[in-house]
């Protein structure tokens, strides 16, 4: 056991001989850290919250009541080893939050910095965070998910495994997605595309003529009656030298799930091109 002289731990939590302990790490009452678990300076670790190894954790983490990091992966394949979760800088992990680690040691789940988990999220095994996305009360990632940076998803929300959910998109209340969202996409019920995420998009400080031009492109690829492919070659011819736009079309030409459409007709999608 490291632990520095600076920490703060509750006579009652109980800390694993193999766990690492930062500068003015703070730890409370019947906190539990159980394996090798390494905390970076300045985290705190709530009443009863529980973190799991092999887990590694960055700088100034809060994790509150309840919260559990790292336990074995809901994977009937899971064979017991000892797999991990990378967590990185500035997160916040609110009460009842779950987090699974990785079902093989080739793969890791990793959470990456300045992102806002509300009580009770789940991020299942093998999950891709990026930093600084929201996910609001009861949202639920299953295995493999991927998330880019600034993902807005709102509560009781939900995405099927190995999707794939790009930069500042939006998934609304009581939503779920089996397919990808793409970047600066709105998507809202099941499956339902609805429209370009302006307020986000301006909020992380995106240039008018980049908004502008993923608004065009949203009406050529989902307004206009063209087929996925032709619709992205459209786009290409009329605004590829956009960076957004590059960024969007790169995005859905990697989709392995697909994308959906805007069409009242829920169940309608369209395929990868």
């Amino acid at each position: 056991m490291s632990i520095h002289p600076s920490a703060r731990i509750h006579p009652t939590a109980i800390i694993s001989p193999q766990a690492e302990i930062g500068p003015d790490v703070r730890i409370e009452a019947f906190a539990l850290v159980e394996g090798p678990v390494s905390i970076g300076p300045g985290c705190i670790l709530r009443p009863r919250a529980h973190l799991i190894g092999p887990l590694r954790l960055g700088v100034n983490n809060q994790i509150f009541s309840n919260a559990v990091l790292g336990e074995r992966p809901q994977h009937f394949l899971y064979k017991d080893e000892p797999t991990g979760l990378e967590v990185g800088d500035n997160n916040t992990f609110r009460e009842n939050v779950t987090i699974h680690r990785a079902t093989t040691q080739s793969m890791f789940t990793r959470i990456g910095s300045g992102n806002y988990l509300m009580a009770g999220s789940h991020v299942g095994h093998d999950c891709q965070i990026g930093n600084n996305c929201i996910l609001a009360n009861g949202v639920l990632l299953a295995g493999h998910c991927v998330l880019g940076n600034n993902v807005y998803m709102a509560g009781a929300s939900a995405i099927q495994q190995f999707c794939r959910l790009g930069r500042l998109c939006f998934l609304g209340g009581m939503s779920s997605s089996t397919k990808d969202i793409p970047p600066f996409i709105m998507q809202q019920h099941r499956n339902r595309v609805v429209g370009v995420n302006v307020v986000g998009m301006r909020r992380a400080g995106m240039t008018a003529k980049q908004i502008n031009s993923i608004r065009k492109a949203f009406r050529i690829v989902y307004l206009q009656d063209l087929s996925l492919p032709n619709a992205l070659v459209c786009v290409e011819r009329e605004l590829g030298d956009i960076d957004s736009v590059q960024e969007y079309l790169q995005f859905i030409r990697e989709s392995k799930r697909g994308i959906n459409a805007f069409r009242e007709d829920q169940g309608e999608e369209l395929a990868a091109a």
